[in-house]
C-alpha cells in the first residue's frame, strides 16, 4: 500500500515538472500528451498479445497490438479530440524510427554470410522485392486507378518485408535445430536486411519522382547523384567511426552506439531538410557495415543497445500508424480495393519466390516454406506508408488523396500480413524443414551451405 502511494506521488510529480516545463504540451490535446497516451496504449496493447496465448498456435507478434492500440485510440469519438500530435513532431519521429531500422540493416548485414550465400542470397532478396513492387503497380494502376508515378511507388512500400517478424521466428526456428542443415533460418535472416535496403531506395526515387515538379530524366539523375554522395559520405565516416573511439576505453560499446545514432539521425533527417531525400539513408547503410566489419563479434554488443532503442521507438512507430487511419474518412469501397490490389500482389511475390527458389538445392516442402515465410510486413511499412501523407500535406495538397491510399494499404499490409506471416512460420517450420541437431552445426548467423 505504502509503494503505491509512494508510485502515485512520483506520477503526479512528474506531471508538476512536465507541466512546468512544457506549459499546454503536456495537457489533453497537447503533443506532449498524445505521444503519452500513444506511447503507452501502444505498449499495452504490445504487452496484451504477449500474455495472450492459444495453444498450439505460435505467437502473434506485439507490434500487432500496438497498431490496433493506435487505430482504436483514432477512431473512438471521444478520445481522438484530445489525442493530437502535429507534424514535425510525427514526421521527426518516424524518421528516427527509419534510421534505427537502417542502422540495425547495416550492422545486421555479415559479410562471412553473404560470401558463403551468393547467389541465393540476392536473388532472395532482389527478385520478389522487385516483382512485387511491380505488379502491386500494376495493380494499383488498374485497380485503383492510380497513376504510375504513385503506383510504383506504392509497390516499394509494399515490397518490403519484415525483420522484425522474419528475425525472432528465424532464430526460435534455428536453436530448435530446423532447416540448419541447409541454413534456412540464417538465408532468410541475411536476405531480409538486403530486401529492406532495396526497397527503401526505391520508395526514396519514387517520392523524388512524385514530388519534383522537373522532368524524371532529371529527378533520376538527381538521386543516382544522391545515392554516390550518400554512398561517399558513409564510407568516409565509416572509416572514421571503426578507428574513434579506441578500443582501449572503457565501454566503448556504449561510445559507439551513441556515435553511431547520433551521426545517422543528423544524417537521415538533416538530408530530408535538405531535400536529398536519398542521401541520409544511404550514409547510414554503408557507415554502419563498414564499422561493423571493424568491429567484428564486437559489434554484438552495439546492436544489442540498438534492440534497446528500438524497443522504446517501436510502440511509438506503430502506435502512430494506427493513429493516422480514420475509419469516419474511407471510402465505402477502399478496404476492398486496397485488400484486392494487396492480395493479388502478394500471391505473385510467393509464386515468384518459390521459383527463384527452384535454382537452389531445397526440397520441394523447404521451398514453398521459404515462399510463405517470405512475405511478412511491418517495419518499413510503418515507417514509408506515412511518409507520403506527410510530404503531400505540407508541399501537394491536391495529391493527399493519394497518398492517404498508400497509407491505408501499409496499414493493411502489416493488419493482414504480420500475424499470419509470423503463425504461418511457427506452424509451417517444424513441418517442412528437416530437423538436426543443433549442437552439430554452428547457430551463428554465418551458417549456410557454400554451394548455394
Amino acid at each position: 500500500m505504502t509503494a503505491m502511494k509512494g508510485a502515485r506521488a512520483i506520477f503526479i510529480l512528474l506531471c508538476c515538472v512536465l507541466w512546468s516545463f512544457t506549459g499546454s504540451e503536456v495537457l489533453p490535446g497537447g503533443n506532449l500528451f498524445g505521444l503519452i497516451v500513444i506511447f503507452c496504449c501502444a505498449v499495452l496493447g504490445g504487452k496484451l498479445l504477449e500474455i495472450i496465448k492459444i495453444p498450439s498456435v505460435p505467437q502473434i507478434p506485439p507490434l500487432f497490438g500496438m497498431l490496433l492500440a493506435g487505430f482504436i485510440l483514432r477512431n473512438i469519438p471521444f478520445l481522438n479530440q484530445y489525442i493530437y500530435i502535429n507534424s514535425t513532431w510525427s514526421s521527426n519521429l518516424r524518421n528516427t524510427a527509419l534510421t534505427i531500422i537502417l542502422i540495425r540493416a547495416g550492422l545486421g548485414l555479415d559479410q562471412e554470410a553473404l560470401k558463403h550465400l551468393k547467389k541465393i542470397c540476392l536473388r532472395l532478396s532482389v527478385g520478389p522485392c522487385l516483382i512485387e513492387a511491380s505488379s502491386a503497380a500494376v495493380f494499383s494502376h488498374f485497380i485503383m486507378k492510380f497513376p504510375w508515378k504513385w503506383a510504383f511507388l506504392l509497390g516499394f512500400v509494399l515490397g518490403a518485408v519484415s525483420p522484425a517478424i522474419i528475425v525472432p521466428s528465424m532464430l526460435l526456428l534455428q536453436e530448435q535445430g530446423y532447416g540448419i542443415q541447409k541454413g534456412i533460418p540464417t538465408l532468410l535472416i541475411a536476405a531480409s536486411s538486403l530486401d529492406d535496403i532495396l526497397a527503401i531506395t526505391g520508395f526514396n526515387t519514387c517520392m523524388s519522382i512524385v514530388f519534383s515538379s522537373g522532368s524524371i530524366l532529371y529527378t533520376l539523375n538527381v538521386s543516382i547523384i544522391e545515392v554516390v554522395v550518400g554512398a561517399v559520405m558513409g564510407a568516409l565516416l565509416g572509416c572514421f567511426i571503426r578507428h574513434f573511439p579506441s578500443k582501449d576505453q572503457a565501454k566503448v560499446h556504449w561510445k559507439r552506439a551513441f556515435l553511431i545514432l547520433g551521426t545517422c539521425i543528423s544524417a537521415v533527417i538533416g538530408s530530408q531538410r535538405l531535400g536529398l531525400h536519398g542521401v541520409g539513408g544511404l550514409c547510414t547503410l554503408v557507415l554502419t557495415y563498414i564499422s561493423g566489419i571493424y568491429w567484428s563479434r564486437e559489434k554484438i554488443r552495439v546492436q544489442k543497445i540498438m534492440a534497446t532503442t528500438w524497443n522504446i521507438f517501436q510502440p511509438l512507430l506503430f502506435g502512430l500508424v494506427g493513429s493516422e487511419v480514420s475509419v469516419s474518412s474511407l471510402p465505402s469501397n477502399a478496404i476492398g480495393i486496397g485488400v484486392a490490389t494487396l492480395s493479388l500482389a502478394l500471391l505473385v511475390r510467393i509464386f515468384a519466390t518459390f521459383c527463384l527458389m527452384c535454382y537452389a538445392s531445397f526440397s520441394f516442402k523447404e521451398k514453398i516454406f521459404i515462399a510463405l515465410a517470405w512475405m511478412p510486413k511491418a517495419t518499413v511499412q510503418a515507417v514509408l506508408g506515412p511518409l507520403a501523407l506527410e510530404s503531400a500535406r505540407i508541399n501537394a495538397h491536391h495529391l493527399e488523396g493519394y497518398a492517404q491510399d498508400v497509407m491505408t494499404l501499409a496499414f493493411l499490409a502489416i493488419l493482414i500480413t504480420a500475424p499470419n506471416g509470423a503463425v504461418l512460420i511457427g506452424i509451417l517450420g517444424p513441418k517442412m524443414l528437416t530437423r538436426c541437431d543443433p549442437k552439430h552445426f554452428k547457430t551463428s548467423v554465418d551458417t549456410v551451405l557454400v554451394h548455394h
